[in-house]
């Protein structure tokens, strides 16, 4: 009897590694298109927007592209939800494009509505990028979850940090061609995005995200009546660990042993039920999933509020000559500090637990203020506080993400997900808000003093004690 019910999950097991290996070539690839794509337009967007808006307006332009990926976050996974992953990052990576164009156009014209709603359509491709991080997990092992997240984070690095040095060449060949300054990286971004969009729609075949949950569906059927489902194959793989008795299925019930949540059975397409409302009454009920967002949305207010009013600071002390080839720079270690050393935190973060690693990014982010807020307008130091920064980010954005994914049953993982990166960018786009007016007020150093103090609930969140055997103390 026991043969009878190992054989198809052993069967199954061997059918979805080839998949996961080519999704996580095809996933590494477009990130790095995708990470040109975003960090080119990033790099000088607040520079762009405070000449064509001023400087009080210039954190609402970069707002505006958080905005967008967050607002974007709901129809593209609410697509995830019902017709896979493929769908979901090409409509996000084409609305992207869209935007890239229309601020190109806003540039042309000085015209401050145009550029807000460039901005808006330009997040597109940061949503993309973000979901992209889910898609690397739909197939992952249990065990191996944090690192497969990590390694798809760590692809942006080769787009990301080589982007920002190209600006400036971008500017001068588009300049030559007719288009005004600084707005030729948006150009370049629009096409980047176009490259990722087709590269995905041919490519990302089978969907991983669909392919995941008709495994599930398959192991679910092998079990006889009076056992649960096979635990958490959406996000954990086929490997994972059946999960018998009354809890299994229950949104938020995390099976314990580093498994994951028990998952509901499911076909190819999620309940029509699981959307922003379920994902919300999902994660208040389950403790780390509450961590999870907090982690991935602090850690991403600061990070956007200090590294948004950089470049501007940076220009306070440079002629324009050599703003752009510092802000290439100081923003190029930044990002490094961000995605380089992705998978260095993947492995601590299943080696060491979720909420460690969380608490080592906060530990890092109020490191990053304290150097940036008091470097005044030395550049290295600056510099240096710009690392920080990016390698805080890395620790809350990767635990979190992977404690997040491991939380919350199948059936509502793609609308939690989404009202993750949802709640994420609304809390970055507050602080890109609020940093320009911080910036213009109050300077530069009182906006680090204040990103810092932004971390206390989250400490406060990850020191609570939780039960044994949660999510968050797995390692």
């Amino acid at each position: 009897m026991a043969t009878d019910l190992t054989e198809p999950r052993t069967a199954a097991r061997l059918d979805f590694a080839p998949v996961q290996r080519r999704t996580m070539r095809l996933l590494f690839t477009t990130q790095i298109i995708g990470g040109i794509g975003v960090t080119i337009g990033i790099s000088v967007g607040a520079l762009l927007a405070d000449r064509v808006a001023g400087t009080a307006l210039a954190g609402i332009a970069q707002s505006a592209g958080v905005v967008g990926a967050a607002l974007l976050a709901v129809p593209v996974t609410r697509i995830m939800a019902r017709h896979g992953r493929r769908p979901g990052l090409v409509l996000a990576y084409t609305v992207g494009a869209v935007g890239g164009v229309l601020v190109v156009l806003a540039a042309a014209t000085r015209s401050v509505p145009l550029l807000l709603l460039g901005m808006l359509l330009f997040g597109g491709g940061t949503a993309a990028n973000l979901q992209a991080r889910y898609t690397a997990v739909d197939l992952a092992e249990p065990a191996r979850r944090g690192r497969q997240l990590s390694l798809i984070v760590w692809a942006t690095t080769i787009g990301a940090v080589a982007a920002p040095n190209f600006a400036a060449l971008a500017d001068r060949v588009t300049t030559g061609w007719g288009l005004p300054a600084l707005a030729g990286p948006f150009a370049f971004s629009a096409a980047a995005f176009v490259l990722a969009a087709v590269v995905l729609l041919g490519l990302l075949r089978p969907d991983p995200l669909l392919t995941a949950r008709r495994l599930a569906a398959a192991d679910a059927a092998s079990v006889p009546d009076g056992h649960g489902p096979v635990a958490a194959v959406p996000s954990g793989g086929a490997a994972a660990a059946t999960a018998p008795g009354p809890t299994a299925g229950t949104a938020g019930s995390p099976a314990g042993g580093g498994v994951g949540p028990a998952a509901a059975p499911v076909g190819a397409r999620a309940p029509r039920g699981a959307g922003m409302r379920a994902a919300w009454s999902v994660v208040r009920a389950q403790p780390a999933a509450r961590l999870g967002i907090a982690a991935v949305a602090v850690g991403h207010l600061v990070m956007v509020a200090v590294m948004a009013m950089t470049p501007v600071r940076l220009g306070e002390s440079h002629a324009d000559a050599d703003v752009l080839r510092l802000v290439g720079i100081v923003l190029s270690l930044h990002i490094a500090g961000m995605y380089a050393f992705s998978p260095v935190v993947g492995w601590l973060t299943d080696r060491l637990g979720r909420r460690a690693v969380i608490l080592g990014g906060v530990g890092l982010l109020l490191a990053a203020c304290a150097v940036a807020g008091t470097a005044g307008h030395h550049t290295p130091r600056l510099s240096v506080g710009l690392v920080l920064l990016g390698l805080g980010w890395s620790g809350t954005m990767v635990a979190g993400s992977t404690l997040l994914s491991e939380s919350v049953s199948a059936d509502v993982r793609p609308s939690v997900q989404g009202f993750s990166d949802m709640i994420m960018g609304l809390a970055g786009a507050s602080a890109a808000v609020l940093s320009g007016f911080v910036m213009q007020v109050a300077g530069y150093p009182v906006l680090t003093l204040l990103a810092a103090v932004a971390t206390v609930p989250l400490v406060a969140l990850a020191l609570r004690p939780v039960p044994t055997g949660a999510p968050d103390e797995e390692g």
